[in-house]
């Protein structure tokens, strides 16, 4: 090996909760990114990656680069993230570059280093975390939030996209693309609303809204206007407005949008329908407003969203 050789020394945090096919997948994606270098580079950085499982000791050596994988069950809690999160922000204030993915992210909020930040999540665990840490601006349509000195990416899978970022950011964009030919990955930008479902807000405790939500589930596809809906939930129009966004996080608007949208993409993976029969059967006469709409909160067009994801292989043409 070269004695200009760079050493990037890097620890995968491996709490009780992590996700161990991760845990041990970065370990090899980023192997092999080292094997790929010495191939190709007589003065290369090389990853040195370490497995710290918790709890950790107060004095761990630093670090360049610290990554928290995600978790099935849920992220760390009590004494156990409190230990973590001492532990980032010593690394933090050292230098360390800090990454988490899915579940990870919560205890890298908890060390105080997000606030004021923008980061990502799962989609699945946004409401939790916006309720704990109200102070970092979630972008949860995100699958990676590079913000410098910290990293963040999405879901259970974005492991693969943080280790081909940290790839191309160590050893160049040359090695990223090999290693990702290598585990057959497409590194091309790609966007967590692609795959999360909408998954509406159903224990607010305002039963006016949650009446007015249930009802929308079976009048989806008809006119309705914020008028109906607060005829039909027995309030005013203003309160109604006020209430149904402090309890789902929507306007009535975007909430019935984002209704008729998961519908569609439900009709799409399934069903052989045109675009324009879709549009119709969830609700819109103007399918150039629904395209619109569709590309807007899915960040895909209808046609890019069914070769993606249809079970049948029938596209039809926009």
């Amino acid at each position: 090996m070269s004695e200009v050789t760079r050493v990037i020394k890097l620890a995968i945090i491996q709490n009780t909760s992590a996700q161990r096919a991760a845990v041990y997948g970065l370990v090899d994606l980023l192997n092999m990114a080292n094997q790929f270098q010495r191939q190709h580079s007589n003065s290369a950085s090389k990853f040195n990656v370490e497995v710290i499982k918790t709890p950790i000791a107060q004095r761990l050596k630093q670090y360049q680069i610290v990554v928290l994988p995600p978790a099935i069950t849920g992220p760390p809690s009590g004494e156990e993230l409190t230990n973590i999160a001492n532990i980032l922000r010593q690394q933090h204030e050292a230098g360390a570059l800090l990454c988490s993915v899915c579940a990870g992210t919560f205890p890298l909020a908890a060390s105080g280093v997000l606030e004021n930040r923008t980061a990502t999540t799962h989609w699945a665990l946004a409401d939790d975390f916006a309720r704990q840490h109200p102070n970092v601006a979630l972008d949860i349509d995100k699958l990676i939030v590079d913000d410098g000195d910290i990293i963040t990416a999405g879901g259970l899978m974005a492991w693969v996209d943080l280790g081909l970022r940290l790839v191309e950011r160590v050893m160049g964009p040359s090695n990223m693309l090999e290693t990702a030919r290598f585990f057959l990955v497409d590194p091309s930008g790609r966007e967590q609303r692609y795959y999360s479902n909408f998954s509406p807000r159903l224990n607010h405790g305002d039963a006016a809204v949650l009446k007015t939500q249930h009802w929308l589930q079976t009048q989806y596809e008809k006119q309705i206007s914020i008028a109906d809906m607060a005829l039909y939930s027995g309030l005013g129009k203003r309160t109604f407005s006020r209430r149904f966004l402090k309890a789902t996080g929507l306007n009535a608007s975007e909430y019935l949008q984002a209704l008729r949208i998961g519908k569609a993409r439900e009709m799409m993976e399934f069903t052989p329908e045109t675009v324009d029969t879709i549009a119709y059967k969830v609700g819109y006469e103007d399918t150039s407003a629904f395209r619109k709409v569709f590309f807007k909160l899915i960040g895909l067009t209808p046609r890019e969203y069914r070769k993606r994801f249809a079970t049948n292989q029938k596209i039809d043409q926009e």
